[in-house]
């Protein structure tokens, strides 16, 4: 880090009092004169976030709900050293904690799978986005946690813990929103309701269902009329020649999602609790975030892309939580199954263009891909968690997780059959599939001891294996000539390994509300197999889809983290000041690529890289109406070691920044109390800045650097009794910014006449004015 940058550092911590994590407290946390603080779980021991020597941001279901915060990408805007790259709702959106990022912000980088930061619903590992609503809170923990959460978390986990249903009452919340966003025809509307029955003293039900209907702001302005009959790049001189070929879908980047829960409770025994809940989250979204302006001529908010895009994501998740109290210890047996449909179609064109197979001398080309996707995963982990009031304490405890992946995707190139002569009426060009088994197991555990009254040393270990069975193959109905049967390229592989990640913090409490910690943390991601049929010897150089040897299986990667950081509460329990300074190893980064052959998208291994950095957090309570808050983070995320060729063939260097996160990222908000003829107001006003995020490691091989923004969030809350209503309007400025690519500038070029749309940037929602309406009935 430079002196400049700790110079900056220095100056923040300073005015640190105008900055606070967003965190605040729950139903039944203890009440301080001042600041609230809130209960957490991330460590497996319940305490508040002042308390525990690990780097956490809560957020609580209430300011979940007042700031409207519904998926990752807003929550990051809350979380110092995390970043989610928006790339809209039509996939995943890529989750990235200081700076540990290799992946190009295009097609490699969409699909990058695993990712460095685990995701879970209760005790549960899930992989998706979810739609927060009735939650109790979200943690957020930032830094390697290997040893207690397992594989996937080599930069962080998020833990999304729902209400669970309540002995205490019934309870109804009903809500209902509608908003207008510019560049939008239809507005957006949402609709919630919730409910808790307890049945009896001993067993209650919480159900709740919702809708979210976001209208889209993005115009597919080029979409042809009949695929392979009509021209996709006609002569837009001729008005008339435009409208015999071209049509077009005002707002086509839409989403609308469903999504429920239905939970159990039971406790016979005041020393057991049982929870069964069933998750069901189904997302429908149109098309990508994404316009065309370098590459097409498009407008601000128009794509270039030639057919519609809908894809439609079904998660289910249905988990059982045993929490039973031993005296000696707490057991926690938690089961869990979970269940990912997706159905997608998508533009294709472009890069079957790119290969020039010869397709470009068709005048009226165009090429649609469809995508299915079914996973189906089983969890199961068991844990005790020591009680004993002891200078000595422990966690131990056992996993296992089994996920199996079935899926395919067809390539369509319409009219192309019958221009070549040959006989393949379903316009099938290209078919891949792939059976997959991933099995993990993992012993793991924690022991503590309170060496004084102000000295904790802790040390972790987890003991994993894994093995990845893959079964794969392609097809070229196209070129094999088969109308009927489809001759498959099979093949069959698998991977396995072994390892140990460990874990030490030693935390001291420098005075009664200054907690300081050093943790030295592992944390590892598994490896595997790439969904690609191996390349035969006698390999035809046109129109090929195979990996080489090199390119059939990537090996694990693992994070070495040592972290310096301190939690404080000053100023008579009206200011928090939170700060971790941190650094990273990175050995054997997974890093998204393509092969060589057909330009499939694969992971593999690249060379050492390493971040440092500092994160900030603080909240001011001003007086009993007013409070500021917002974080900061500097990250410096590069490689440390030469990679000839890692970036799509070019070669990056040591000291070349990674992609995908600022260096500097910073949150500031304030929040104002008042009443109004006896009526609660609230008003409040937050901002998000970004830094500056490279496309490729070190802006190689035309890489570039996405300019930085700050979007502004205004709203107002009224409450009348059980009533509450609030008119808010986000990125009120109406800031216009670019958050990611596909692709980059190399890809602006004619093929034979037809303009390659392959680079585009995604941008981020214009400015939305709404009311929400909310209603509660307690009993």
């Amino acid at each position: 880090m430079s002196l400049k940058n700790l110079k900056y550092t220095a100056l923040f911590a300073a005015v640190s009092s105008a900055f606070s994590a967003p965190i605040q407290a729950e139903d039944d946390a203890e009440v301080f004169k001042g600041l609230e603080r809130i209960t957490v779980s991330a460590t497996r021991r319940v305490n508040t976030v002042q308390d525990i020597p690990v780097n956490i941001t809560a957020l609580n279901g209430d300011l979940l709900e007042d700031n409207r915060i519904t998926d990752l990408v807003e929550i990051s805007k809350w979380v110092p050293g995390m970043t989610v790259v928006d790339q809209g709702g039509r996939a995943p959106s890529p989750i990235i904690v200081r700076g540990l990022n290799t992946g190009d912000l295009g097609p490699t980088g969409e699909n990058s799978g695993g990712g460095t930061v685990g995701t879970y619903l209760g005790e549960v590992p899930v992989y998706v986005d979810l739609h927060m609503y009735d939650m109790n809170r979200v943690e957020v923990l930032i830094g390697p946690q290997g040893t207690l959460y397992g594989a996937g978390t080599l930069a962080g986990a998020i833990r999304y813990l729902p209400n669970k249903p309540s002995f205490d009452g019934f309870e109804i919340t009903a809500s209902a929103g509608l908003s207008q966003t510019k560049e939008s025809d239809d507005p957006n509307y949402e609709a919630t309701t919730i409910i808790n029955v307890p049945i009896s003293d001993t067993f209650a039900l919480r159900a709740s269902v919702g809708y979210d209907k976001t209208a889209g702001f993005i115009d597919y302005n080029y979409l042809v009329q009949e695929a392979g009959v009509s021209n996709p790049q006609p002569d837009f001189s001729d008005p008339a020649d435009v409208a015999a070929n071209l049509t077009s879908k005002e707002d086509a980047n839409g989403n609308e999602t469903l999504f429920g829960r239905f939970g159990l409770r039971w406790a016979p025994l005041e020393s057991v609790d049982v929870n069964l809940t069933y998750f069901y989250q189904k997302d429908e979204p149109e098309g990508r975030t994404m316009v065309h302006t370098e590459s097409f001529g498009t407008g601000k908010y128009e794509s270039g892309y030639r057919f519609e895009e809908p894809n439609k994501m079904t998660n289910k998740v249905i988990s059982l939580e045993v929490e039973a109290d031993l005296d000696f210890a707490s057991l926690v047996v938690a089961l869990g199954k979970t269940d990912y449909e997706e159905l997608g179609q998508r533009d294709q064109t472009d890069l079957l263009l790119n290969f020039e197979y010869g397709y470009e001398g068709f005048p009226s080309f165009a090429a649609f891909t469809r995508e299915i996707a079914d996973e189906d995963t089983f969890t199961g982990e068991v844990r005790l968690v020591s009680q004993a009031d002891s200078k000595l304490s422990w966690i131990v405890g056992a996993f296992y997780n089994k996920l199996e992946v079935d899926s395919s995707s067809e390539e369509f190139t319409p009219g192309i059959p019958e221009f070549w002569d040959i006989d393949r009426p379903d316009n099938l060009e290209y078919m891949s599939i792939l059976e997959e088994t991933i099995k993990e197991k993992a012993v793991f555990g924690e022991l503590s001891y309170e060496v004084t009254d102000d000295l904790t040393i802790t040390l972790g270990a987890r003991a994993y294996d894994y093995e990845d069975d893959v079964e794969q193959g392609f097809a070229l109905p196209l070129l094999d000539g088969e109308p009927v049967d489809i001759l498959f390229n099979m093949s069959d592989g698998s991977a396995e390994d072994d390892g140990t990640l460990f874990k030490f913090n030693a935390s001291y409490q420098a005075a009664e509300d200054i907690l300081t910690y050093f943790t030295v943390s592992e944390g590892y991601r598994i490896g595997g197999g790439n969904a690609v049929a191996p390349c035969d010897e006698d390999l035809e150089l046109q129109q090929n889809v195979c990996a080489t040897a090199d390119e059939l299986f990537y090996e694990p990667d693992e994070t070495l983290n040592f972290e310096l950081g301190t939690h404080s509460t000053l100023l008579d329990n009206t200011l928090e000041l939170n700060a971790a300074l941190y650094f990273i190893k990175w050995d054997k980064p997974q890093v998204p690529t393509i092969t060589e052959n057909g330009s499939v998208t694969i992971t593999t291994n690249g060379p050492k890289a390493e971040s440092k950095g500092v994160e900030l957090s603080s909240r001011y309570l001003l007086s009993e109406n007013w409070m500021l808050f917002g974080t900061y983070a500097y990250t410096n995320a590069e490689l440390t070691e030469d990679a000839p060729g890692l970036v799509e063939g070019a070669d990056a260097f040591s000291g070349d920044r990674l992609p995908g996160s600022p260096e500097h990222q910073a949150s500031f908000g304030t929040s104002y109390s008042a009443e109004i003829g006896g009526m609660p107001l609230e008003l409040g006003y937050n901002l998000q800045s970004m830094g500056n995020i490279y496309t490729k490691v070190g802006k190689r091989n035309n890489g570039e650097a996405l300019g930085g923004y700050t979007i502004h969030n205004l709203s107002a809350r009224l409450s009348y009794e059980e009533w509450d209503f609030t008119l808010y309007a986000d990125n009120f400025t109406d800031k216009y910014a670019a958050t990611s690519v596909r692709t980059d500038y190399a890809s602006i070029r004619d093929v034979n006449g037809f303009d390659l749309r392959r680079y585009g940037k995604y941008v981020n929602t214009p400015r939305t004015v709404g009311l929400r309406v909310k209603y509660n009935f307690a009993n």
